[in-house]
């Protein structure tokens, strides 16, 4: 089954050690000067999102809120300076117009009135009118008697 091996078992078998090559320090070269601040770049502190401050590199900051422009806060005039003028001049034929204006509403608004209530009184007279003077000055109208029969059946039929 397995081919015939001279050192198939494990005494007669060679045993070889493996000897690494001892390895040599990593050497960079000659050293140069080197200046660390040179290297730093500036830092600003910026809150993170749970309100502490965190160092940040400054090309990596967000950009900083300006301040809005203050507001003038001067009270305005209450009608435009220019509206004011043409108001004024306009004044006397303004209050003309509308003089007129309202004059003419209530002489259509009494028409109309004419139209629609007065004739209900108009018929209201009319009636009266010819209505018979017993009827009106008597006072007394006809008689109407009104019987009320109640009739009760409660059998028990059992």
């Amino acid at each position: 089954m397995y081919p015939d091996h001279p050192g198939h078992l494990p005494a007669e078998r060679a045993v070889t050690v493996h000897q690494p090559q001892p390895l040599t320090p990593y050497d960079p070269g000659p050293s140069t000067a080197m200046d660390p601040y040179a290297e730093r770049q500036p830092v600003v502190w910026v809150p993170d999102a749970y309100g502490r401050m965190v160092p940040m590199p400054k090309h990596l900051a967000p950009a900083p809120v300006l301040a809005p422009e203050p507001r003038d806060l001067t009270p305005l005039p209450l009608l435009d300076p220019i509206a004011q003028r043409l108001m004024g001049a306009g004044l006397g034929g303004g209050a003309l117009a509308a003089g007129a204006g309202y004059g003419i509403g209530e002489v259509v608004s009494a028409a109309a009135g004419i139209s629609g209530g007065a004739l209900v009184w108009v018929a209201v007279i009319v009636l009266a009118l010819r209505a018979p003077a017993r009827a009106i000055t008597s006072g007394k109208g006809s008689t109407v008697n009104i019987r009320k029969a109640v009739i009760k059946r409660s059998h028990f039929h059992g």
